[in-house]
């Protein structure tokens, strides 16, 4: 939701805050900022100043800080509780250093929205510092983090010692001719307060308190995992009277009965346990279990520590909450805005001392934009569909007596099962066979063995060896080496799923198909038809087409469409490396593509290897082109689709990845027209439509809605295009930045094409949010750990400490084996 926001008018002063030591907490930073303004000096902050909790502070005047515009400041942060006793150590001490570094005419603002002036370092700034002074007054009163801040009203217990909390998204935006606030629901994971020895017994999954003791042999695997969950949680304790804050560093290896540590005065050896019954008269209920350790060294029991309120657990969602979070998240969009206008009440634009300080009005109406439909794109099918040709309806279609456009030919093929012979009964498996061949050729497909080969096999074994095995019979009975091999897996199956990949992927260069044994035992046609979607492009054939598109519609000029993406490690992992991709059409319908796929640095966004990457796709293209289309014509338009850059790095990849393009385009001696679109799914713009009549079933805006005016960029060619229809929730446009267009493409022809390409996804029969290519290669950066082998740890669980993450880094790049040639020139990752 979106209320307009008048950009403030004046100069405003820009300073940096140094605070010693460094590395704060943000929300310790804002105490101490607080403290600075109102206590310590008050003499030079003559109105409230916003601050980001970092290093920017702005206020509406220029501080006195002196000839040198700059000041240093000792501020201790507030003290709560009872005096403290005489002797005791004195509050930590924290310098402040504040120096101006410049003024800014806010009118550049007017000037940019207008059109008039192109977004540099200033205007950037000055929409930076209207954000930080929307944020201040929330951040002070609520647990936040870069951009949202959360309440505990309608809070969610969702065990595992963890709560979900409702939180607001506030961002300022620029738009054509005005400001607005961009304001949507967030989510925020939560430590569930209260005892500490009740929040890890609760993630343990455990009930007594024995369970957290040495002498009970607690694995080292699940202390550390526990470790690792309860890092850098602030717990309180109050052994000595005096409520006292701590942040816990680590565990320790023993209880409190046995870790031992040498007495200050008189150098004497003693358990922890024994120190609070005899020096702090706090006999411990539970003395065999396990302490946490401070940043000081020091340890305290478990069970003297309460875990502070709202605390946001700043770590990867554990994959067994995942759902909880999404249900919790998944609102209807009249709710979803609804509870966007209940939030206003808590976020008081009229009733904040800064934005009234910097002369700031919030109106608190909804805007309203204009949208259009876009009509959908007609697909072809196979010779022998009873129509050849389909219209989506609101992003969907079925399969029902279609054909495939070039069904593939299953040659030969082998079941393997990882469930025991009486869970999956010979019989079943037959079924399964019968059901597979029946429904592989109600598409189209041609297959040539209607009875294979079938083998049950334990999970806990060499996946490789087995498969191998597998592959070996089939040649041994005289059908030949198989071309796909099925794989059933037990619920849980990870691991195997895993191991099968790479063996097909990357080992042998054969498709694998994997099934769940709860949904292919005696599954129904339509589970049929969504397995053969996957297993005819592996195949190397072509679902359906675009038809009459103008990607595919003038031979003459030949059509490359590419999406890059890269995916990052955890939060938290150290010396773990991103991964990047390309994805590339080689065929001239733009429906066949290949993958190629690197390792870098981590959680570095610009791809290191797009030259040699693109080199690879147009040598994949130049031989698809030459041996099955039989063209020699040269690709004249390049669309190259970019995911997962935040604003603030388009300038690097016009500046880094688009050179590197072009330069791989010369080596391979094409010089195609290249149109750069960058594709934007982490924002937090939502539709609704203003009458109901107008949205489809779920209540969203229909797929194909565009809008291009009203909140887009003031001097750019943007717009947000919702390209899939509604299921559960409220649907999430992608958001599209045209950085560079040599083809010159109307509004129109840029629109349509994206939205045409979202129905080319192989393995749906509904458009997707994003187009198939950007989507495809989001599936390859996740499939990466695919191509080491089976054994090796990617999880965040497994991270390094920062010392040894070069050396790891270096060791992931070392062991990133290659997809098999086999593999290279088909869509093995569907």
């Amino acid at each position: 939701m979106h209320f307009q926001s008048p950009y403030l008018t004046g100069l405003y002063t820009i300073m940096t805050v140094i605070i010693n030591p460094d590395k704060l907490p943000a929300r310790v930073n804002m105490e101490l900022f607080n403290v600075l303004q109102t206590s310590v000096a008050t003499q030079v902050f003559s109105g409230p100043a916003a601050y980001d909790g970092r290093k920017n502070a702005f206020s509406m005047y220029k501080l006195p800080l002196g000839p040198t515009d700059s000041g240093q400041f000792d501020v201790t942060l507030r003290q709560t509780g009872p005096p403290a006793p005489a002797g005791s150590r004195p509050p930590k001490i924290y310098k402040i250093k504040l120096t101006m570094v410049a003024e800014i005419n806010t009118e550049i603002l007017g000037r940019f929205i207008r059109g008039q002036q192109s977004q540099d370092n200033a205007v950037l700034t000055a929409i930076m510092a209207l954000n930080v002074v929307i944020r201040m007054g929330p951040n002070q009163r609520f647990p936040f983090n870069s951009r949202s801040f959360f309440t505990p009203q309608g809070k969610r217990n969702i065990g595992g010692g963890l709560e979900l909390w409702r939180g607001y998204f506030q961002s300022i935006r620029p738009s054509q001719n005005r400001m607005y606030v961009n304001i949507d629901i967030s989510t925020g994971i939560m430590y569930k307060s209260g005892p500490l020895i009740a929040l890890c017994l609760e993630f343990m999954g455990k009930n007594n308190p024995a369970a957290l003791s040495h002498t009970t042999n607690l694995p080292d695997r699940e202390r550390l995992r526990l470790q690792k969950f309860i890092s850098n949680m602030r717990v309180s304790t109050n052994h000595t009277g005096r409520q006292r804050v701590v942040v816990i560093k680590k565990l320790s290896i023993k209880g409190a009965s046995a870790t031992m540590f040498t007495m200050r005065e008189g150098g004497n050896s003693m358990s922890v346990a024994n120190y609070f019954k005899n020096h702090v008269n706090k006999p411990l209920k539970f003395p065999d279990v396990l302490c946490i350790e401070t940043g000081s060294g020091a340890m305290i029991p478990l069970e003297l520590c309460d875990v502070l309120p709202g605390q946001i657990m700043r770590k990867q969602i554990p994959a067994d909450k995942t759902t909880d979070v999404v249900e919790f998240s998944k609102m209807a969009p009249d709710q979803r805005f609804a509870s966007i206008k209940e939030g206003l009440q808590v976020l008081s634009y009229s009733q904040s001392e800064y934005i009234r300080e910097f002369g700031m009005n919030v109106t608190p109406d909804p805007i309203l934009t204009k949208s259009r439909v876009l009509p959908p794109p007609t697909l072809r099918y196979g010779v022998g569909s009873s129509e050849l040709t389909i219209r989506p309806a609101n992003g969907s279609w079925n399969m029902r007596s279609k054909k495939f456009f070039r069904p593939a030919t299953i040659r030969t093929w082998a079941i393997v099962i990882y469930e025991s012979p009486g869970r999956f009964r010979e019989d079943v498996v037959r079924e399964m066979a019968n059901a597979f061949v029946e429904n592989a050729q109600a598409v189209g497909m041609t297959v040539t063995d209607k009875t294979p080969l079938y083998f049950w096999e334990n999970g806990q074994g060499n996946i490789s060896a087995q498969l191998s095995k597998a592959g070996k019979a089939c040649v041994d009975a005289g059908k030949g080496g198989p071309n796909l091999i099925v794989v059933v897996l037990p619920e849980g199956g990870n691991d195997i799923y895993t191991a099968v990949k790479h063996f097909g992927d990357v080992t042998m260069g054969v498709a694998t198909q994997c099934l769940k044994s709860n949904k292919c035992s005696r599954a129904k046609p339509q589970y049929w038809a969504n397995v053969m979607l996957k297993v005819n492009v592996k195949l190397d054939g072509i679902n359906s087409i675009l038809d009459n598109s103008p990607l595919n519609n003038d031979p003459n000029n030949p059509t490359i469409v590419m999406g890059a993406d890269v995916i990052h490690p955890a939060p938290g992992a150290e010396g773990r490396p991103s991964f990047t991709c390309l994805v590339s059409s080689v065929d001239s319908t733009t429906a066949k593509y290949v993958a190629i796929s690197r390792v870098q640095t981590g959680r570095q966004e610009i791809i290191d290897d797009l030259e040699e990457m693109c080199a690879a796709a147009f040598n994949k293209y130049r031989g698809y082109q030459a041996g099955v289309e039989k063209r020699k014509i040269p690709p004249t338009r390049l669309i190259f689709y970019r995911d997962g850059v935040s604003e603030g790095q388009f300038q690097q990849v016009l500046d880094q990845e688009l050179p590197m393009i072009k330069n791989a385009c010369v080596a391979a001696g094409i010089k195609p027209k290249i149109t750069l679109i960058i594709v934007g799914k982490r924002h937090h713009i939502r539709m609704c439509t203003q009458n109901k009549g107008d949205a489809d079933r779920s209540g969203n805006a229909q797929a194909g809605t565009t809008i291009d005016e009203g909140l887009g960029h003031p001097t750019e060619f943007d717009y947000y295009q919702l390209t899939h229809g509604g299921l559960l929730g409220t649907s999430r446009p992608a958001h599209y930045s045209v950085l560079y267009d040599d083809n010159k493409f109307s509004a129109d022809a840029m629109q349509g094409l994206s939205f045409a390409l979202t129905h080319v996804y192989a393995r749906a029969t509904r458009s997707v949010s994003i187009p198939a290519p950007v989507y495809y290669a989001d599936i390859v950066c996740a499939r990466a750990k695919n191509h080491y082998a089976p054994g090796i740890d990617l999880s965040e669980s497994a991270t390094q400490s920062s010392s040894q993450a070069g050396n790891q880094l270096e060791a992931y790049k070392q062991g990133y084996l290659p997809l098999n040639p086999k593999q290279s020139g088909l869509m093995y990752f569907m």
